[in-house]
């Protein structure tokens, strides 16, 4: 993770523990990508005081995650349901699975078609697959949440 996105993340999901003072500082830092500077002239601190400040906002962030993995399961979480996406929206197997391709799958046999599988089974056969995974991905996001 990059460090932007990995403070903000930590923030969103543990800010409210910081102080009111630790929360508008850091705020500030990472949100409005604001100057040590500007912060410390604003709060009427010191440069370092501000930096000190985000530095320990950061350490005390990263403790929590370390003990809840609130962030690391969304991010777990967050992937699953892109795999889920993925699979259910995938036009090119959707068509397959309509037999919309008008080709023969060729890669097993079916008894009815004489031996050639139709693009109807071979879209079937994956279409079965694809719900298979999505079922199996549903299970896992939902132990995990």
């Amino acid at each position: 993770m990059d460090k932007i996105y990995e403070q903000t993340m930590l923030f969103d999901f543990y800010g409210e523990l910081l102080t009111e003072h630790q929360r508008s500082v850091y705020e500030d830092a990472v949100y409005r990508d604001m100057s040590l500077g500007e912060i410390a002239e604003e709060r009427g601190i010191s440069r370092q005081g501000v930096h000190d400040l985000i530095k320990r906002c950061d350490r005390i962030l990263q403790e929590y995650e370390s003990k809840l993995h609130l962030v690391e399961r969304f991010a777990k979480a967050k992937k699953t349901v892109a795999e889920i996406e993925r699979l259910t929206f995938c036009t090119e197997c959707l068509e397959e699975a309509d037999g919309e391709t008008g080709q023969m799958a060729g890669k097993g046999a079916d008894k009815k078609s004489g031996g050639m599988e139709t693009p109807q089974v071979a879209g079937a056969q994956k279409m079965q697959t694809r719900l298979q995974a999505i079922r199996r991905l549903s299970h896992e996001l939902l132990e995990e949440l």
